[in-house]
């Protein structure tokens, strides 16, 4: 994870409200895993204290990309920052999918709208192809089919109004391959970003069918570096459960993992990840405020929890 100021490459319209961003960050684009997330300050939305988190698209050579949909005041601003302007940034975050090491592994994977830029690094890091289903309400938010299908993908498309490919949910078409028998030899395994409802659909599948499910968990985010937990959500822990943080335990969890609805025994604490040291104690008044500045001046470096919540 590092903290850096980042130069716009290139940030144009890919389809309707969707944007592709082209960033030049030589010291975080070849730490990207797949799955991983980005977590941006917009310098032109004044008003805005919270960073924004995107999905990390593409990454080639000293750049990364994030495919973005402009729905609200931070994207549309976002939408007309121009190359050559800069961006601070906190990248890579996050824990992102697992790529399938065994070559018998057929990989499923599930994508609701711009839920396809998390999983294109996955699928361009998967040591076999395997079929990518992607949804969305309209034609429109179809995205990033001639990408995958330029890896080796099939791409099989579902539309809520018909407009393109099959006409209903995502899960329509995964459900219908998957009650086919994987070719011989073969095991199939599902990966997931978009919607919770989605996600939800998908972990049911994936355990009516005993089948592997890894799935991108779409929450508002606060800090994104697991310090304010606002991104909290419910998971087994023993014979009980806990929250665990989608920022930094998260994104991608194990569908077998998850609570979908919160039962009624206390959770488990969440310890947090980084924990602040004691402040020290005061000796005379003021005495402790002065060693803490005088600390900080020597370390000369910015906290980044500060930075976020600034």
């Amino acid at each position: 994870m590092l903290e850096q100021t980042v130069e716009i490459v290139a940030n144009v319209r890919a389809a309707d409200l969707y944007f592709q961003l082209v960033v030049r960050a030589p010291g975080i684009a070849p730490l990207v895993q797949p799955g991983q997330f980005a977590h941006v300050r917009i310098p032109s939305l004044k008003a805005a204290l919270l960073r924004r988190p995107f999905s990390i698209y593409q990454v080639n050579g000293d750049t990364f990309s994030l495919l973005y949909k402009t729905v609200g005041q931070g994207t549309a601003a976002l939408a007309r920052m121009l190359p050559g302007e800069v961006l601070n940034v906190i990248a890579p975050l996050g824990r992102g999918f697992t790529v399938p090491r065994d070559d018998a592994a057929l990989p499923l994977l599930i994508a609701g709208g711009y839920g396809m830029a998390a999983l294109y690094l996955l699928a361009q890091r998967s040591p076999r192809p395997g079929i990518v289903f992607v949804g969305g309400r309209r034609r429109a938010d179809i995205l990033c089919v001639a990408e995958f299908a330029a890896l080796g993908w099939e791409v099989r498309i579902a539309t809520e109004d018909g407009s393109h490919g099959e006409k209903g949910l995502v899960t329509q078409p995964l459900l219908a391959a998957i009650r086919q028998p994987a070719p011989p030899g073969r095991h199939f395994r599902l990966f997931a970003c978009g919607p919770t409802p989605m996600l939800h659909a998908v972990g049911q599948i994936a355990q009516e069918f005993n089948l592997p499910a890894e799935l991108s968990m779409d929450t508002h985010m606060c800090c994104g570096i697991g310090a304010c937990l606002t991104c909290v959500i419910p998971v087994k822990s023993g014979d009980g459960w806990a929250y665990q943080r989608v920022c930094t335990d998260g994104p991608v969890f194990n569908a077998q993992e998850l609570l979908w609805t919160i039962p009624p025994a206390p959770p488990v604490p969440v310890a947090p990840s980084n924990p602040l040291p004691p402040l020290p104690a005061l000796d005379s008044p003021g005495s402790g405020e002065k060693r803490l500045t005088a600390d900080r001046e020597r370390q000369g470096s910015r906290d980044i929890q500060g930075e976020v919540s600034s």
